[in-house]
């Protein structure tokens, strides 16, 4: 997939990208590549298919959930920036938190940032489970998101904490997920989940690969 039919693919999906957004999408693109000649961070097998599914994968949020423009995010165990980045570019108002535990991940993360100007957006070496341990963070965020970083309850863990009354979490996982709601559910009986399976039109990657969008809160 090259930016043209990422494009085009996000359109037809209600994604909607103007040309300074896209400049931005391809920038990161293009620096993803570059750091991780130096650092792994995505598999090298993958770097043909950055757009699609990295790129796109983030930002498929978008199409099943509502965020808020000025919402504050947290994106946590974001690795090279998803799909904290993503978002971030598509909605720019979004006040967003990258976090990761390992340093050298972020690096592609606070580069980018440098690099394009995006206002509040900061990324931070530190495990999300100790950022309630701050009380600027604790029931801070009105939007926490996730990509296969960790079992659906003990992404609840790190993150109950965090949370706004009204938050949503939004994580981004694939493959059947029943056990791993029921444990979640069993464990957070306040824990409402919607588990929505990825449909995006122009591409099939995402059905062929079970991929699902979670949408949780805390009633």
């Amino acid at each position: 997939m090259d930016s043209l039919e990422f494009w085009t693919i996000c359109s037809a999906n209600g994604i909607v990208l103007d040309r300074e957004q896209m400049s931005n999408i391809d920038r990161f693109h293009s620096e993803l590549i570059t750091w991780n000649n130096r650092i792994n961070l995505i598999s090298r097998q993958d770097l043909d298919n950055i757009y699609e599914r990295h790129i796109l994968h983030s930002l498929t949020i978008l199409k099943y959930a509502s965020i808020a423009p000025k919402a504050r995010c947290l994106d946590v165990g974001t690795g090279g920036g998803f799909p904290g980045i993503p978002l971030k570019i598509a909605l720019p108002e979004l006040r967003m938190l990258l976090v990761d535990s390992i340093a050298k991940k972020l690096k592609t993360a606070g580069m980018f940032a440098q690099h394009t100007g995006l206002r509040h957006f900061e990324a931070k070496t530190i495990r999300a489970e100790t950022l309630a341990d701050t009380p600027e963070y604790r029931a801070a965020f009105d939007v926490i998101t996730a990509r296969a970083v960790a079992p659906l309850a003990q992404l609840v863990s790190w993150v109950e904490l965090l949370l706004k009354p009204d938050a949503q979490m939004l994580f981004l996982k694939g493959g059947d997920l029943d056990a791993e709601i029921l444990e979640a559910k069993q464990k957070y009986p306040r824990l409402q989940v919607q588990e929505i399976s990825l449909n995006i039109n122009g591409t099939t990657w995402f059905k062929e690969q079970e991929k699902k969008l979670l949408v949780c809160t805390m009633a």
